[in-house]
């Protein structure tokens, strides 16, 4: 009867439990519903004062546009071949922090380049590449950074990467791409990986050619051997007393050609240490127009004249809550 009582208790606990929760969300959903509804009334009780702001937002963002320089940016994606593609970035990445830092006579020495065409340059930065689904296929680029190291389905590929430039004339676009391409090959490090990296490629590709002769020789052979092995039969026709097994030999000698062509192709198209997969496009428009003031002023605007009518709306309340306090 005691164990009765108790389970009984229990599933009335956890009932009334699942009631509480149910009640706040309701109660949650009901709160949210009045607050949006509240809000719409009184934007429309508001129009004038907020669609002014909307509208000096609009004009405000239109006079940065006209009275600031313009700026463009510029993308360029490139294949890495030797070293981690990490270490990469992170070399390429000093150059950003030189722009951070007005550092021009760092960058003029990092990009061999002459100050004049440094004083175009506004920042230089390098990005992961992302793959969805991880089919090998790159789907964007995360040029904010806020990729999830811990995703293992959306994944950062690790043979390639993106370079964003932001530039104030985009007429030099390949003497700075020339330049990027100098400042990664000098170094002597990845230098010295991309040697390695090549001899190791040559080695294994004398060795496919070795392995490929030794497979052919050996096909030659059995079949010789296999040969001897048909003996005539009445009428002059052949009977066949061994398993014919030649063709084993040509499944091998077809993997080591692909595998010799993909080799040859490494070596022969991706002999640097970077490769350029995808290069600098000049961009048809400036980056920071209209739209881009707008983004930032219409809302700082629109959100900053909400508020304040809020607060005089409620001042008294507000006046009386000090007065207590």
């Amino acid at each position: 009867m005691s164990e009765n009582t108790n389970n009984r208790n229990d599933e009335i606990d956890l009932l009334d439990l699942f009631r509480r929760m149910g009640r706040g969300i309701a109660n949650m959903s009901r709160a949210i519903g009045r607050g949006i509804l509240i809000s719409i009334v009184f934007m429309l009780r508001n129009w004038l004062p907020l669609g002014l702001s909307i509208i000096i937002g609009v004009g405000l963002s239109y006079l940065m546009k006209f009275s600031s320089e313009p700026f463009y940016t510029s993308n360029m994606v490139l294949r890495n071949n030797a070293a981690p593609i990490a270490d990469v970035m992170i070399y390429v990445n000093r150059l950003h922090t030189y722009c951070e830092e007005d550092n021009r006579e760092a960058l003029s020495e990092a990009l061999s380049m002459k100050p004049d065409l440094i004083n175009n340059i506004l920042d230089i930065s390098a990005h992961w590449i992302i793959d969805r689904n991880r089919d090998g296929i790159p789907d964007y680029t995360d040029f904010k950074d806020k990729h999830d190291v811990y995703d293992t389905i959306n994944i950062m590929m690790r043979d390639r990467f993106d370079i964003r430039v932001k530039i104030k004339s985009s007429q030099e676009l390949t003497t700075l791409k020339n330049g990027l391409l100098s400042y990664i090959n000098s170094d002597s490090l990845f230098q010295h990986r991309n040697r390695l990296r090549l001899k190791h490629d040559r080695e294994l590709l004398a060795r496919f050619d070795y392995d490929i002769l030794q497979l052919d020789s050996l096909q030659k052979v059995k079949y010789f051997e296999e040969t001897r092995n048909w003996q005539p039969r009445d009428g002059g026709q052949m009977i066949f007393l061994q398993e014919q097994k030649t063709q084993l030999v040509y499944p091998d000698i077809h993997s080591l050609y692909g595998s010799k062509q993909s080799l040859d192709s490494e070596i022969e198209l991706y002999n640097d240490i970077v490769t350029v997969l995808s290069d600098f496009s000049i961009p048809a428009r400036r980056e920071n127009g209209g739209l881009y003031y707008g983004k930032k002023f219409i809302p700082l605007f629109f959100f900053g004249t909400f508020l304040i009518l809020i607060l005089i709306h409620n001042r008294n309340k507000i006046k009386e809550i000090f007065e207590k306090y």
